[in-house]
């Protein structure tokens, strides 16, 4: 048994080691990140290239050899000329007329909407360089989440409508509670026909474990200075007082979503829409919570014909920990709207 605890001892050692190593390694990274790091990263794509490039592909797999090389022949000589002309008409003091552009921004919110850090440098950045005939287009997924946050990421966009910028929102599945009170910012909102659209309503619940605590002789102490500094509780006996203010409180807020989304669009009867309920696109077009049905590849399909079309997209750095928390946080985040879409609506 001796050369048991032996080696036991010896992979102990090891372990010990190889831990202090990687601690090491993990230090020295973590401070040349820190030294070196910005914010994030922002990243802008053009869209309408992308498109181009697949339609030639598309195209070049439909020849044969023979005929793919006289395309291909024909397609440089369609460029140098192109090239050409546009040398002639600069060097001959012509202004070249830049086509309008149409911004995309991509915003798939949580429960938490921590995506609106993201959301604000994107509209700065194209604050910084967008000219009046220039529009923004919003690809939105989310069904809702906490009210700050939210709130926040509806007055981004209404930095736009502020400064005069066309605005619309594209909804190819879900923009509900949260969702819609940014939706509803944009001239222009374009739903998919089943996408789920609405739940202008607020919801808030909280466990409580004062009798299972009390059961077991447990106490809870909880100190405060204000009459209403904590309503309910999660571990002390609520009162319905607490209660009475709790929802007090939510109305007050459910009020000022209402007021929030009759301001935006003003021609909403906006009683009967703001019950909580949800509606599918093709539903909340006929009550006027959408204006057009359709899909945000129809719209963008549309738009590269005539303009240019470039997505932009600011990406945070994160630490290890922080990439690993969010990636968590967006699974569960996920799971709980599966559930929620599952009990509101039939499957298909």
């Amino acid at each position: 048994m001796e050369w048991i605890f032996q080696y036991g001892l010896f992979l102990s050692k090891i372990a010990t080691v190889a831990l202090a190593i990687g601690a090491i390694v993990v230090l020295i990274m973590s401070q040349g990140q820190r030294k070196g790091a910005r914010r994030g990263e922002l990243q802008l794509i053009d869209l309408g290239e992308q498109y181009r490039d697949l339609q030639e592909q598309m195209k070049q797999s439909r020849l044969d050899p023979l005929a793919h090389k006289a395309w291909l022949k024909e397609q440089k000589k369609q460029d140098k000329a192109e090239t050409k002309l546009k040398k002639q008409k600069v060097k001959a003091g012509e202004v070249l007329v830049e086509k309008s552009c149409l911004y995309v921004v991509d915003f798939k919110g949580s429960m938490d909407a921590h995506e609106v850090t993201a959301l604000r440098e994107e509209i700065t950045a194209i604050l910084a360089i967008i000219k009046p005939e220039d529009e923004v287009l919003v690809r939105l997924e989310s069904p809702g989440g906490v009210v700050h946050g939210y709130g926040l990421a509806a007055s981004q966009l209404d930095r736009l409508r502020q400064r005069g910028i066309k605005l619309t929102i594209a909804v190819d599945k879900v923009a509900a509670s949260g969702g819609y009170m940014m939706a509803c910012v944009a001239q222009r909102i374009v739903a998919a026909p089943f996408s789920i659209i609405g739940s202008i309503g607020v919801v808030a619940q909280i466990p409580n474990f004062h009798r299972l605590l009390k059961k077991n002789d447990i106490d809870i102490e909880l100190m405060t200075a204000g009459e209403f500094k904590r309503t309910l509780t999660l571990f002390g006996e609520n009162t319905e007082q607490g209660r009475e203010k709790f929802r007090e409180e939510i109305n007050e807020t459910h009020k000022l979503f209402k007021d929030f989304v009759h301001q935006q669009r003003p021609s909403l009867d906006i009683d009967k829409v703001a019950t909580g309920e949800h509606w599918f696109g093709s539903q909340a077009k006929e009550l006027g919570l959408i204006d057009e049905i359709g899909t945000s590849d129809d719209l963008l399909l549309k738009e590269i014909e005539s303009r240019d079309v470039i997505a932009v997209s600011f990406t945070q750095r994160k630490r290890l920990i922080d990439r690993f928390m969010v990636g968590a946080a967006d699974g569960a985040d996920r799971l709980l709207l599966r559930w929620w879409q599952r009990g509101q609506r039939p499957t298909l």
